[in-house]
């Protein structure tokens, strides 16, 4: 099985194409901080590249740039190439089947989280906009 889950901060915007046959791919790298500290108390950052496909990759261009957190859900390729001095080169990808913005488009607040802290749960809603409901009318 290659599944790969991981969380981070874009290092650089977006960059949308489309292969000569007209499908989309967006490729944008992300950093991601290790989970225990090193030595010196500090905690490293692994710098990955992500290539989502179709319309997953317009998303991500329309709606992402540097400095946003996404979470990435996909698989991990590598690949062989010859550079352009003629040297070979190594590479590994996540090819991207899920995007996760963590961020919102407009103000920078983190997903989740409206002015003032207040939760949010989707769709503009707000946990204290929730009214509450009687149990006994449920079916379960």
């Amino acid at each position: 099985m290659n599944k790969v889950y991981m969380t981070g901060y874009l290092t650089r915007d977006p960059e949308l194409s489309t292969t000569t046959s007209g499908i989309s791919l967006c490729r944008m790298s992300i950093a991601v901080s290790r989970r225990f500290a090193n030595a010196d108390g500090a905690r490293d950052v692994d710098f990955f590249n992500i290539t989502a496909w179709r319309g997953n990759a317009e998303n991500c261009a329309k709606y992402l740039k540097k400095g946003n957190k996404i979470a990435v859900s996909g698989s991990i390729q590598t690949r062989n190439y010859e550079k352009n001095d003629g040297t070979k080169g190594f590479s590994v990808d996540i090819v991207a089947d899920e995007v996760e913005f963590l961020t919102s488009k407009n103000d920078g607040n983190v997903e989740g989280q409206g002015e003032g802290g207040t939760a949010n749960i989707g769709g503009g809603m707000n946990v204290a906009d929730l009214q509450p409901i009687d149990d006994s009318s449920l079916p379960f």
